[in-house]
């Protein structure tokens, strides 16, 4: 298909291919209990916990990885390439690319969150999410999850949208750098019933996660390498987390009704000014 859009094509597929993170147990707290939800204390599963406690503790988590295999693997049992997908194969699929978006296709803005550049790239980001949605999901819980990455995937996208639109772009890294900047807020609550050493020492992991991957993307266009990051689509999700997670209180130790309200007004009001920047991109562009 072609774009109507005047003198935007599509130029490159843009990779967004982050390394894995160590994982850190957002449960192994000392004592051996937590203070739960409304103040009900919550049993900590041992280490090696089995895979349905796991999914209890974690649902949204699994089920947004679940989504990102079902799709890469749609992709390839239509004949997709596993490894080397072709840019009309990704726009096929959902890829995000200015010239259909500002022609009317806004919903590649999400979709774009579920696609992947080959089993490199899905494998790396999905082990990200893995990471840090079992990090993130106590503190935010399910809903707050699929909310965050919803809300960060798709303002990464239109602002890479903004920027580059000529540029076709996939993948869950703006989503991955979302979760990123919402933890390093929530970290520092002083609701968490968790050691201050123990926090320090999370938080400092996932500002060390979104700094390499920064870096690695610079470094991706200064020296040309053949991995094509599009740093827009994780500079808008970074940012649209750390704005996410500043009216928030974590989910553990907040009381209900405090929790509930300053999540949806966040949500609701990052929604606001998402549909308020994007009218501002296609009006620059029309």
């Amino acid at each position: 298909m072609a774009s109507d859009w005047p003198g935007i094509r599509p130029s490159q597929s843009s990779a967004e291919i982050l390394p894995p993170e160590s994982r850190a147990n957002p449960g192994s707290y000392p004592g051996g209990r937590m203070a739960g939800y409304d103040g009900d204390p919550l049993p900590v599963p041992p280490h090696r916990r089995p895979a349905a406690n796991r999914w209890a503790t974690a649902p949204a988590t699994y089920t947004l990885v679940g989504i990102n295999c079902v799709v890469y693997l749609a992709m390839v049992l239509h004949g997709v390439s596993p490894s080397n997908p072709s840019v009309q194969d990704l726009v096929h699929w959902g890829a995000n690319f200015g010239g259909y978006v500002l022609t009317g296709q806004w919903w590649r803005l999400l979709t774009a969150a579920f696609v992947h550049v080959g089993i490199l790239h899905l494998a790396t980001n999905m082990w990200c999410l893995w990471n840090l949605g079992l990090l993130g999901e106590p503190l935010l819980g399910p809903a707050g999850v699929v909310a965050v990455y919803v809300l960060t995937g798709v303002a990464g996208n239109l602002l890479s949208v903004a920027v580059h639109p000529q540029v076709v772009g996939a993948g869950a890294s703006g989503a991955v750098f979302g979760l990123a900047g919402v933890l390093i807020l929530l970290l520092k609550a002083k609701l968490l019933p968790v050691p201050p050493e123990e926090i320090r020492r999370l938080r400092k992991s996932v500002i060390y996660f979104a700094l390499l991957n920064f870096v690695i993307g610079g470094a991706s266009m200064v020296m040309r390498t053949s991995i094509q990051i599009d740093n827009m689509a994780h500079l808008g999700g970074f940012l649209c987390g750390l704005a996410l997670g500043a009216p928030l209180v974590p989910r553990i130790g907040a009381a209900r009704t405090q929790y509930a309200f300053r999540s949806w007004a966040a949500y609701g009001g990052m929604t606001l000014l998402l549909l308020v920047f994007a009218f501002g991109i296609a009006s620059f562009w029309r």
